[in-house]
């Protein structure tokens, strides 16, 4: 009995043997398979086995031309725990696909040797923000005390010897981009190393080093940056007003307004700087004179500065005023103090219907900017005068009115007699036809999408060409109409709202937004028209006039195709209504360079109820504008998604490890993750990052703590 019950047991043995080798064979048959998940499932199954033996095949399968066939080589070799396959793994770690990165990061970690870790360190300056957070991970499952700190610290030292190593070896362009990462680290040596280029031969390299000083923040560059506003290269002109501008240095208005004036190219520029250094009377006075002297769009630009913070002194621009040969200054002036001005108003009335045309255009925007209805008088009439002039030049030398349709025998797409059996007439007509079926599609989804149709113009007359800079005076007559919402201003404007020159249909569709919420409404049709130049500027007067326009506008974002940037630009520049929510999420979720915009006003709003739309948004890598997203969600502060926020800490851009950070002190809440991570970038290359994580530290509580 004994005998017999061995021999049973020993069969069974052998046949699971044999079992278990059919079974290794089909396994290594898999290998073979041309489908990827087959070999894919073959190489998991034989790791599973942990046979020495099969380390060749690993091997082999980590050069698999298939991502997922890889990935489970990785995984294989590093169950394997054999340092032979360090130098293997540290390849899968810049592979072409972001998951067999990952899993090569945690196959290294289990190999636990110096030359393992070696790999993941350096491995992180190289890769991606997924890549970079599996590597944290994978040296903690390593038992690498601060593992994010000390992979920072060494990337941190890596970028910084690198440039070094380029800025003084490099090619020019090499040693430009090291310049100005030098000065982004924010460290003292940078100091010394950007100093002695200010003035170097090759005006790019100086440009480079200037902007460097600015990010670097050290006060000391002052002197030396000083005199380059005052040296011919533009380059050179324009990075020293960057880099004052970052160092906030008040030294240097006198000169930057003598820039401002001198109508050069970067001359807007240096209004751009004397807006953002610290107010002061200096600051102040500056602007005033700029307001009299620079080029009108940018002297407008400053003087409206100006009305915000006050005003400026008449009596200098009344001067002006006087005399013919300075009006113009006075007037520009007057244009951007709007009615602070007002006591001006007796000045700037003769100017309406004397001088050259520029300068009648700009008493006429000065009267419409003062918005004083005692003027309205004197406006009509110079209206009057102006309309009779363009009326005179724009006279009909044809005088019946001209056809609307082709007339017999003239038409390209109608068949000419005789050609009946001409094969080329088929062809013609089933093109036709096409053309026709597209149009009516074409038409049918903007009906359902809402857009009215915008019928091609058809030239109803013919005239003299009238060049449009003579018919500016004209043009900000009718601007002004609606300013003053003189008595006859709506029918006036609806008149010219179809004219056949974009400038005229321009100035009547922006004075009819100023007409009030009627003015509105028929102005908002205008957003239709194809003239991009037109729909800025008829969208930016929507935005100025309050609710009401920018409700319009926000109506329209669904309606319109292409154009939703020039909508969502001109809603940037002021407030935006609490309805907009629905149209900008939707935007958000569409996508493209306009969800950036919408994103932002997303923010703006603090509309907590978009925090999905964006948390979505944000968690697409290929989704546009990442710094926009994460500082919208900050604004909204819902701490509630901070760990979603805390991933972009890992990430390989240093704006983005910076909005994040700083997206995180908003939201007031943090994990011990997140807050190791943000004491990790402490140490991190960019002095911009180290300085939001510190904020963010020093701003955040933990989350058990922000619930009591």
């Amino acid at each position: 009995m004994r005998t017999s019950a061995r021999h049973f047991f020993i069969t069974l043995a052998l046949l699971g043997i044999a079992g278990c080798s059919g079974n290794r064979d089909q396994l290594l048959a898999d290998l073979q398979s041309p489908r990827p998940e087959v070999r894919a499932l073959a190489v998991k199954k034989l790791a599973e086995e942990s046979q020495s033996d099969d380390l060749p095949l690993f091997t082999r399968a980590a050069k698999d031309m298939a991502a997922i066939v890889r990935g489970e080589a990785a995984v294989a070799l590093g169950k394997s725990q054999d340092p032979r396959v360090v130098d293997l793994l540290g390849e899968l770690l810049e592979d072409s696909d972001v998951d067999v990165q990952g899993k090569a990061a945690m196959a290294l970690a289990q190999v636990k040797n110096d030359k393992a870790k070696g790999y993941l360190t350096l491995q992180y300056g190289r890769r991606g923000r997924q890549t970079r957070q599996v590597i944290v991970e994978a040296l903690k499952q390593a038992n690498v005390p601060g593992a994010m700190a000390e992979v920072v610290a060494a990337e941190s030292k890596g970028i910084w010897n690198r440039n070094l190593l380029t800025l003084g070896e490099g090619s020019l362009p090499e040693r430009v981009g090291a310049a100005e990462e030098l000065g982004k680290s924010g460290r003292g040596e940078a100091f010394t190393r950007l100093m002695p280029l200010v003035r170097d031969s090759q005006v790019v390299l100086a440009a480079a080093a200037v902007r460097g000083l600015g990010d670097l923040g050290d006060k000391r560059a002052t002197a030396a940056i000083l005199p380059l506003l005052d040296e011919s290269f533009p380059e050179l002109r324009e990075s020293a007003i960057t880099a004052l501008v970052r160092l906030q240095e008040p030294q240097a208005t006198a000169q930057l307004q003598a820039v401002a004036v001198d109508k050069g190219a970067v001359s807007p520029l240096a209004i751009d700087a004397l807006l953002e250094l610290p107010r002061q009377a200096t600051t102040d006075a500056a602007l005033c004179a700029v307001a009299l002297d620079a080029v009108a769009v940018d002297a407008v630009r400053a003087a409206r500065a100006m009305r915000e913070r006050g005003g400026c002194p008449l009596e200098p621009i009344a001067e002006r005023l006087s005399r013919p040969s300075s009006a113009s200054g006075g007037l520009q002036a007057v244009v951007g103090l709007g009615p602070s001005a007002k006591e001006l108003l007796p000045k700037v009335l003769p100017w309406l219907t004397q001088g050259e045309a520029p300068l009648r255009t700009l008493a006429v925007d000065a009267v419409a900017a003062i918005g004083d209805p005692s003027a309205t008088p004197a406006l009509q009439k110079a209206y009057a005068q102006e309309l009779a002039a363009v009326q005179a030049l724009r006279q009909d030398w044809v005088p019946q009115a001209l056809p609307e349709t082709y007339g017999v025998g003239f038409d390209p797409n109608a068949p000419v007699l005789g050609e009946e059996n001409n094969p080329m007439r088929k062809k013609k007509e089933r093109h036709a036809t096409l053309m026709s079926r597209v149009k009516a599609l074409n038409q049918a989804r903007s009906r359902e999408l809402g857009r009215p149709t915008v019928q091609p113009r058809v030239p109803t007359e013919l005239f003299d060409d009238v060049e449009p800079l003579r018919l500016e005076p004209l043009a900000a007559l009718l601007r002004a109409l609606g300013s003053l919402k003189t008595p006859d201003a709506m029918d006036v404007l609806k008149g010219f709202a179809g004219d056949s020159s974009v400038t005229l249909r321009t100035a009547a569709l922006v004075g009819l937004t100023r007409l009030g919420p009627e003015g509105v409404a028929v102005a908002s049709g205008g957003m239709f028209e194809s003239d991009r130049e037109l729909l800025k500027e008829l969208a930016r007067a929507l935005a100025e006039q309050g609710e009401a326009g920018q409700t319009a506008l926000v109506k329209l974002l669904p309606q319109v195709g292409g154009e939703k940037l020039v909508l969502l630009d001109a809603l940037m520049r002021g407030a935006v209504p609490p309805s907009a929510v629905p149209a900008l999420r939707e935007v958000v979720e569409q996508g493209g360079p306009e969800s950036v915009l919408a994103a932002t006003l997303l923010g703006r709003l603090k509309a907590r109820e978009a925090v999905p739309t964006l948390v979505k948004a944000l968690k697409d890598p290929s989704s546009p504008g990442r710094r926009e997203l994460l500082t919208a969600l900050g604004e909204m502060g819902d701490g509630s998604v901070s760990d979603v926020v805390a991933r972009d800490l890992y990430h390989d851009l240093p704006e983005i490890r910076a909005a994040a950070a700083s997206a995180l002190a908003r939201m007031g809440t943090r994990t011990p993750a997140v807050s190791e991570a943000l004491d990790a970038l402490k140490g991190d290359y960019y002095r911009r990052v180290r300085e939001s994580a510190e904020a963010a530290l020093a701003k955040t509580v933990t989350a058990t703590e922000g619930s009591r």
